[in-house]
């Protein structure tokens, strides 16, 4: 019965990880439900300790900080002004709730957006969605990494039932 739900656990922390990079999915929280139900069922002999599950909490965590900073920090670092960086979280937020491709497109038209209207030229709105892009990316893989890092402290510290 281990087996099966290890298996099971391993299954769930795949689809954990497909949600990094699929819109409105908490890959992350994904993951760590499977660890956590996987020590539930199986028992503290078979499956991750505390402290192993209270790492797991804290990169969820991270997860979650980094897909809040990405927009702003890819925004700012390319120039937008503070109506630009509103632009951009609002059309994420808006994002997480439309599909995989508004998520990208979305910050980019708001960063745009926020910048024409406080007034800036279009070469300049246009680099603020540019580092909208690139922060939105550049989150995407940060987030990707370390759900591939919770996945990999879950097997360490996990036996493969045999």
């Amino acid at each position: 019965m281990d087996l099966l739900w290890w298996f099971a656990a391993v299954v769930v922390m795949a689809i954990g990880l497909l949600g990094t990079v699929l819109p409105v999915v908490p890959g992350t929280t994904i993951i760590l439900a499977a660890a956590i139900g996987h020590r539930l069922l199986v028992g503290p002999e078979h499956g991750m300790n505390w402290w192993g599950l209270a790492l797991l909490v804290v990169l969820t965590l991270i997860t979650y900080a980094i897909d809040l900073a990405s927009n702003y920090v890819g925004a700012k670092y390319f120039g937008a002004t503070k109506w630009g960086v509103v632009g951009a979280i609002v059309g994420g937020i808006i994002g997480l709730f439309t599909g995989f491709i508004t998520l990208l497109v979305l910050p980019i038209v708001g960063a745009i957006a926020g910048e024409l209207i406080a007034g800036q030229r279009l070469v300049h709105a246009g680099k603020a969605g540019w580092g909208t892009l690139l922060g939105n990316l550049a989150g995407i893989v940060g987030k990707l990494a370390l759900a591939l890092a919770m996945i990999v402290i879950f097997l360490m510290n996990t036996h493969a039932p045999g």
